[in-house]
């Protein structure tokens, strides 16, 4: 069985088209087998692209996990002078992102395929995350551990966990790790957490 957290070349194309609404943003998608919530936009980031307000400056945003794109797509439109890097491990889901990022018209973004932040060369004022709850606790953790040792100090999280796939412990690890968290919100079980790194 194939996980969207994995790339995985020998998946049989499906290639569809969606149409998605958000923050007054209208947003088309192909996407393909094998990658995460192929069907539509997931309500987790929706509540989190919902939640992510910022002021349109000359930012640097990260997506982790980014799947086709959806979330660092919607941000480089509601932000568009802002730069967003897109990173994740899934190569078919990166490509399908490059290829939304054109049919949305947006140039201020970069994809790239990278377990986490590890890699990424640049150092961020923002760091979003739905991350990839069934790759583990310990891929999560990391992420949050990874986000701090590449914001810039002031800069924040967001991430999105739903209640029962562990909210309660990614707060804990993310006030371990950042010193502070909040709930920002809680959408139908979605939990948005938020930290900053002091």
């Amino acid at each position: 069985m194939s996980h969207y957290y994995k790339n995985d070349e020998s998946l049989e194309d499906k290639i569809k088209t969606i149409k998605v609404n958000v923050r007054d943003l209208d947003l088309t998608f192909k996407t393909n087998s094998g990658v995460f919530s192929k069907d539509g936009l997931d309500y987790g980031s929706r509540v989190l692209i919902n939640n992510v307000l910022l002021k349109d400056s000359k930012i640097k945003i990260a997506d982790v996990g980014s799947g086709y794109g959806p979330i660092g797509i919607s941000l480089a439109k509601l932000y568009p002078n802002s730069n967003v890097f897109m990173f994740d491990v899934n190569e078919r889901a990166v490509n399908l992102s490059i290829e939304n990022a054109k049919i949305n018209n947006v140039s201020n973004i970069e994809a790239n395929i990278s377990d986490i932040l590890s890699k990424a060369n640049n150092y961020f004022d923002v760091v979003v995350t739905n991350p990839p709850i069934r790759a583990g606790k310990d891929i999560v953790f990391k992420i949050y551990e990874e986000s701090y040792e590449k914001l810039v100090s002031g800069g924040v999280i967001y991430s999105v966990i739903q209640r029962k796939q562990g909210a309660p412990s990614s707060f804990n690890k993310l006030l371990e790790v950042f010193g502070n968290c909040e709930v920002i919100d809680k959408n139908k079980g979605y939990w948005i957490l938020y930290s900053r790194k002091l």
